[in-house]
């Protein structure tokens, strides 16, 4: 036996080498030392602050819907609901047309979110995907319609709508909403990666038309996009008030136009106005425990391709 072989013997062999355990968190070098990627208490008490800041005026004003106006003026404000909830809605749909303003809330932010979503995604797969003349020049000039305040065109718009006839119509408020530049902006900086030239022109080599191709190729991989541009508009809906107090009246208001017309008199009760104010927030509430999971998954996807 050799020297060689006898210092090759007295050398233990090295064990192979692990593959990492998925479950244990991984650990990022900095600096010498390594620390847990995973969140720590200082996260999740930041965190609950935040939600406790957020959560606190829709609290309030359900403790103040469910009591009288004197609660306001005591030395301790109440922090707890109290029994008088179901009086101030019956005093909130007696004192305006709250059903009928629902049903046109409803009608309204239903069709602009649908409107908005279908145009938008079209358009957004044009300006992302298809080669024609004037393409980047006329998605600058989208771009650009986003700088101008909403405000400088309220007064030829409604003078158009007066021409038209529509003032006091909810279509007044449904069409110059039917779609915005941010949904085609927000439509092509996603749709923009998220699909390969390859795939599409795949789609076209096998036979499928254009509009084929948007339908079975584009939107499958907006769905994401989608459910998130979908909540933003109607929740922007819901909630437009400026416009459709100009344009409607007091016999066909929205639901937030409605509202405003339980503090117009000189003596304001705040427990049934914060009552209208909780009953128009339910919708959005439940809008969003519905759609709060797409919502989630769309950000983490895009998140991801970032």
């Amino acid at each position: 036996m050799t020297a060689t072989t006898e210092v090759a013997a007295a050398v233990p062999l090295a064990a192979p080498p692990t593959s990492p355990d998925p479950r244990k968190p991984r650990l990022r070098r900095g600096g010498g030392g390594t620390f847990d990627r995973r969140p720590g208490f200082l996260t999740y008490g930041i965190l609950g602050v935040l939600l406790l800041i957020n959560v606190y005026p829709l609290w309030w004003s359900v403790v103040v819907g469910s009591r009288n106006n004197q609660a306001l003026s005591s030395d301790w404000p109440p922090l707890l609901p109290g029994g008088n909830f179901w009086i101030n809605v019956g005093e909130v749909m007696d004192s305006i047309p709250f059903w009928k303003a629902l049903g046109n809330s409803l009608i309204i932010s239903g069709v602009i979110t649908v409107s908005v979503v279908l145009f938008s995604t079209l358009a957004g797969y044009a300006f992302a995907k298809l080669k024609f003349k004037g393409r980047n020049g006329l998605m600058v000039f989208v771009i650009t319609t986003m700088a101008i305040p909403t405000q400088l065109g309220i007064i030829p718009l409604f003078i158009l709508m007066k021409q038209w006839g529509w003032t006091g119509e909810i279509g007044a408020v449904i069409v110059p909403t039917l779609v915005t530049a941010f949904g085609v902006f927000f439509m092509r900086q996603y749709l923009v990666d998220v699909i390969p030239d390859e795939l599409i022109e795949a789609a076209r080599v096998d036979g499928a038309s254009m509009i084929g191709t948007f339908w079975h190729v584009a939107v499958p991989a907006a769905r994401p996009a989608m459910a998130i541009l979908s909540l933003f508009t109607f929740m922007s809906a819901w909630t437009d008030f400026l416009w459709p107090l100009l344009v409607l009246d007091a016999t066909n208001p929205t639901l937030q136009t409605a509202l405003s017309q339980l503090q117009s008199a000189r003596y304001v009760d705040f427990s049934i106005v914060l009552t209208g104010a909780v009953l128009s927030t339910l919708p959005l509430l439940i809008l969003f425990f519905v759609a709060g999971r797409q919502l989630i998954s769309g950000i983490m996807q895009g998140a991801v391709k970032g």
